[in-house]
């Protein structure tokens, strides 16, 4: 079984590369809904999300696929946003699986980077009695397993399928984590032999489509690729920007949030430099604390029983009911209100 974590808050902190919420976007889009209706009571700007590569909480993206599903009315979106899914969209990481010589090879490129573009899963290989990949879950993905499942496979297929040339359904068999639902019919799109209510997803392949070559295999490119990928992969584990490494302070941290001086401490910089270089990326560290503490807030309202008193104390609020004004001015409804609401999810 796959090992979840045992972090109380590991559902807001970076998880996900925000391409794949800006495709299910583009999907709601092509269905006629606007921005506004899309992130209404979604705690994500537009705007920022479509230009800023810096990664989204499971928290923010779970909120994001729960209204998609709301708006759509179909329960089977993941699958409609993972075969729409470009081989673009994941990147160098995309691109050098293309490029690698066969399947087995572009799916060991695929376990390695991984990091480059989600960090709630970890991919395992079983090589008997057939060649297989296995998903081991980091975190509780709870009701949006199955659109998540679907849209990361959805993309797989597409990839693949750019990569070897051959149509995948007939060659693939896949276990799903999850209850048969009405809509199975639909899963024919991307394997014609599934079955449900397995531990965990597994992909079986064909050993026909295991050993077919890459049509775009290019050693050269290749090697271009893979080290950009480590570039990548350790400016990612660096920290990135200075607002990527202050959010994931901030995330991090324990009891009382850190303060600017402290921040900045932490960076060498003197508190003006610190303002300014933030501020040069377009944010602050006040809006990047509020955001942090909007995302703790309504986890712990949603998820706990913890009191709303508790919470305000946590954040780093002086009483109760400074937190329960600013908490209004974020979601427009007291948290009580907010918790009422949204009781049936914990």
């Amino acid at each position: 079984m796959p090992q979840l974590s045992n972090d109380p808050v590991a559902a807001l902190k970076p998880a996900l590369h925000p391409v794949y919420a800006r495709l299910l976007c583009a999907e709601l889009q092509r269905r006629g809904f606007s921005p506004n209706e899309i992130l209404d009571n979604v705690p994500l700007d537009w705007q920022q999300l479509h230009e800023s590569n810096q990664f989204l909480s499971f928290d923010q993206m779970r909120q994001l696929i729960e209204r998609g599903l709301q708006l759509s009315e179909c329960p089977w979106l993941g699958l409609e946003v993972g075969l729409r899914t470009p081989a673009s969209a994941h990147g160098t990481l995309g691109s050098a699986m293309i490029a690698s010589k066969n399947l087995p090879s572009a799916m060991l490129l695929l376990q390695r980077y991984a990091g480059l573009r989600q960090t709630l899963a970890n991919l395992r290989f079983e090589h008997e009695p057939e060649f297989a990949a296995v998903l081991e879950e980091w975190v509780d993905l709870g009701a949006v397993r199955e659109y998540l499942h679907c849209q990361l496979l959805g993309g797989l297929v597409q990839l693949l399928t750019a990569m070897t040339g051959q149509e995948l359904p007939s060659q693939l068999r896949i276990e799903w984590p999850f209850d048969a639902p009405e809509w199975v019919d639909q899963y024919q799109r991307i394997a014609q032999h599934n079955s449900f209510g397995s531990p965990q997803l597994r992909v079986a392949m064909n050993p026909a489509l295991v050993n077919s070559p890459s049509l775009a295999a290019d050693d050269e490119a290749l090697q271009r690729l893979l080290r950009d990928c480590d570039l990548q992969l350790q400016r990612l584990q660096a920290g990135g920007t200075l607002a990527q490494r202050v959010r994931m302070q901030l995330q991090q941290s324990e009891g009382h949030m850190p303060t600017l001086q402290c921040m900045a401490a932490k960076e060498n910089l003197t508190e003006r430099t610190f303002m300014c270089h933030l501020q040069a990326e377009g944010t602050s560290f006040q809006q990047l604390l509020d955001e942090v503490r909007q995302e703790r807030a309504c986890w712990l309202l949603e998820h706990t029983d913890t009191t709303v008193e508790e919470i305000a104390h946590a954040l780093g609020y002086e009483d109760a009911s400074n937190f329960s004004r600013t908490f209004k001015r974020w979601r427009e409804q007291t948290p009580k209100d907010y918790r009422q609401k949204h009781a049936s999810r914990k």
